[in-house]
């Protein structure tokens, strides 16, 4: 049976693969070959799944009642493969609250217990980088609240780290960045970003007023969301410029020591109300121009904020690692 689970204000939906195939969606049997085969049962997967009931659907309220689909686990011990399926159909190589999501769904299922660790092996379509990704998790306790730390591993930065193309130069407090002409055009304040890769590609966006944070509902607008569209889908949904296989989007802004703001519109899903691993990207983001030391940072979003930890080795961040907890939903 398939359950809905929030982390953060991002809800996913967990399924096992027989439940798929027992409404008669035809999902191989192994991770890898149904990553590759993906357009002959992801779009019915989520329909199956993720849409509203005819007669349901909340007035003003969006397409899916879920951001996404998370369909596993594929064996019943770790490693476990899975396979995130945004609503357009699309995979992505990983998702922080994704991933704290599922891990919620394994303790639930009694698969993965308190104290332990294991793996999860995100398989994908994505040509520019490994599938599996994988992804160590651990559970822990922090400040009181049960949840799970989920490895990230080494950050990249610039656009090699995304394939990122036609990207020019840009500096903040002396520090290296890009300015993404597409970004720039909506908006002149939007006009230095760093990329990072944690796993999958970000483009955090630096900015020094509130005023120059878009609103999830200012995002769903068509006067702006199409614009983000064009920039963070790939094609033929977006423009896939400047990534070709699309790239998330977030703009980040100072708020204290060890402090983020940010905003997120996800390729594939639009604006969300926090992303995990985008909020990772932020803090990445951040420690690169000096607005942040390594150690914990906060990242707040509108669906809650995200303890990150980054580790620093000889003047390289060499982990950055993030706590989510998530609970199951009717």
């Amino acid at each position: 049976m398939a359950q809905r689970y929030d982390a953060r204000g991002n809800i996913y939906i967990v399924v096992a693969p027989e439940e798929l195939r027992r409404q008669g969606i035809d999902l191989p049997h192994q991770a890898g070959h149904a990553a590759q085969t993906r357009q002959a049962w992801a779009v019915a997967a989520i329909e199956a799944c993720c849409s509203w009931a005819p007669g349901t659907q909340p007035v003003g309220g969006k397409d899916h009642r879920s951001d996404g689909l998370l369909v596993g686990p594929f064996q019943a011990s770790s490693p476990f493969d899975l396979l995130i399926v945004n609503t357009d159909g699309t995979l992505a190589e990983r998702s922080g609250n994704g991933l704290t999501i599922f891990s919620q769904a394994l303790s639930d299922q009694r698969l993965f217990a308190q104290g332990e660790t294991c793996e999860l092996r995100v398989h994908h379509d994505k040509t520019d980088t490994a599938s599996p990704g994988q992804t160590s998790v651990q559970t822990a306790q922090v400040e009181g609240v049960k949840g799970f730390w989920l490895d990230l591993g080494q950050p990249r930065f610039g656009p090699s780290a995304v394939s990122a193309v036609g990207v020019e130069n840009a500096l903040l407090n002396g520090h290296e960045l890009s300015h993404v002409k597409q970004l720039s055009a909506l908006n002149g304040a939007w006009s230095r970003s760093q990329f990072v890769r944690v796993g999958n590609p970000h483009c955090v966006t630096l900015v020094e007023s509130a005023e120059d944070l878009p609103g999830n509902e200012q995002m769903r607008e068509p006067a702006l969301g199409e614009g983000l569209t064009r920039i963070a889908y790939a094609m033929p949904s977006g423009a896939g410029k400047p990534c070709a296989a699309g790239i998330n989007l977030q703009w980040a802004m100072r708020l204290s020591e060890g402090h983020i703001a940010a905003r997120v519109f996800e390729r594939g899903e639009g604006p969300t109300a926090s992303s995990g691993t985008s909020a990772s990207a932020v803090a990445c983001a951040a420690w690169r121009v000096g607005w942040v030391s390594a150690g914990e940072v906060k990242v707040t979003m509108p669906g809650g904020t995200a303890p990150i930890l980054l580790e620093e080795e000889q003047g390289e961040l060499s982990r950055v690692s993030l706590f989510g907890t998530a609970r199951m939903i009717d």
